[in-house]
């Protein structure tokens, strides 16, 4: 029969048994599923991930980190430190860039003059001779920089800092580093203030009485390293003063730079004349010339020294004197005998009093002299062994 328009549609014809079709739909629906368990598992993995990126919060984390922090913290102080040059080659940079060393153990520097003996005494004693060639200075022959040769467990720039200012603060609970503090500066004659940083620390610097260079051209070279250490790192060859005048004196001698503040240079030479001696060092003639027209204007100048007074010897006992025999009288009573005269009583010997110009480089020198404690108008007190600014030097 024709079709002549729309009608049923007739199902089609039954394929028979076989493999069968699945509807395009499920294959999707299918597909979906999986993208959905793969994005929960994913989603499920996330929180793990971030919680490895804030691991610091972890204690185990914080100490990494403080390590990282530490590996890399001398590089970028480094860079972000950059200390003024100094003109005595091969000088020490400023202690913000200078790693704390161990202690180290020096052999003592030369025996030191004795005790009251004058800085003109002293100058007579020294060799006069040239300056020796450069060749070969360095600053390492005198031994690290700043190293804790005391044993104290504070680097000796700070150890100086502390010496020679008041109203000391410190960086932390441990009395070492110094934070802050003023210095009543010897060479100029003024008043510093003293503040750590990478932009201020240079404010006040540590001199070298006598420069590394200078000694090295007048007998260092021949000295072992343990005692040009021990002459590096001397406190009587250490001062702190202000910067750039330091850096105007460079490697000069006495003959050369003197400290501005005239009525300091008699002490300045004094103490360049003790390390010379102490060492066996020799000074220039000019240099000689420049000491000794220094030394014209105060003659009783001591020489600074860590040698005790010599011990006064006690006068010789006297003994006392054998009674006189007494005779018998002639009366036929006995007469009885004199009494004992006293035995003589000898004063002991005052003790000897200190030397005016008495100098101490430090409170253990005073103590090795037993003068200590030292107080306000006394030989060898002075405000830079005086820390707590109370009229007395030393006194424990």
């Amino acid at each position: 029969m024709t079709n002549n328009g729309p009608g049923p549609v007739q199902p089609a014809p039954d394929p028979g048994p076989g493999p069968a079709r699945r509807p395009r739909w499920k294959f999707g629906a299918i597909a979906l599923g999986v993208s959905l368990a793969f994005f929960v598992a994913g989603a499920a993995s996330l929180p793990a991930a971030f919680s490895g990126g804030l691991a610091p919060v972890t204690a185990q984390s914080r100490a990494a980190a403080a390590t990282s922090t530490a590996n890399t913290a001398p590089s970028a102080m480094q860079a972000a430190s950059i200390a003024p040059p100094a003109l005595e080659t091969g000088a020490p940079p400023d202690v913000e860039t200078t790693p704390l060393v161990a202690p180290v153990a020096v052999q003592a520097s030369g025996p030191q003059p004795a005790f009251a003996t004058t800085a003109s005494e002293l100058l007579a004693t020294l060799p006069i001779k040239g300056r020796a060639p450069k060749t070969g200075y360095d600053r390492a022959l005198f031994g690290q920089a700043w190293a804790d040769v005391d044993r104290n467990g504070c680097d000796t720039r700070n150890d100086i800092l502390q010496r020679d200012l008041t109203g000391i603060t410190f960086t932390n609970s441990v009395p070492c580093k110094v934070q802050s503090g003023t210095l009543a500066d010897p060479y100029t004659a003024t008043s510093i203030s003293f503040l750590r940083g990478s932009g201020t620390s240079s404010r006040v610097q540590i001199d070298h009485v006598v420069a590394l260079s200078d000694a090295w051209q007048k007998g260092a070279q021949q000295l072992t390293t343990e005692k040009r250490t021990a002459f590096a790192n001397d406190p009587l060859n250490l001062q702190a003063t202000d910067g750039p005048t330091n850096q105007k004196k460079g490697d000069g001698d006495a003959a050369t730079w003197l400290p501005p503040n005239k009525g300091f240079r008699c002490e300045y030479v004094a103490r360049q004349i003790s390390l010379k001696a102490a060492d066996s060092l020799w000074v220039t003639q000019a240099e000689h010339d420049a000491m000794s027209a220094i030394l014209a204007s105060c003659a009783d100048q001591l020489a600074p020294t860590n040698q005790a007074p010599a011990a006064p010897v006690p006068a010789p006992e006297v003994a006392p004197a054998e009674p006189a025999p007494v005779a018998a009288a002639p009366a036929p009573a006995a007469v009885p005998p004199a009494p004992l005269a006293p035995a003589r009583v000898v004063p002991a010997p005052a003790p000897a009093a200190p030397a005016p110009g008495v100098y101490y480089a430090n409170c253990a020198a005073a103590r090795a002299a037993g003068a200590a404690p030292l107080f306000t108008g006394q030989a060898g007190y002075r405000a830079g062994l005086d820390r707590d600014s109370d009229g007395v030097a030393c006194e424990s």
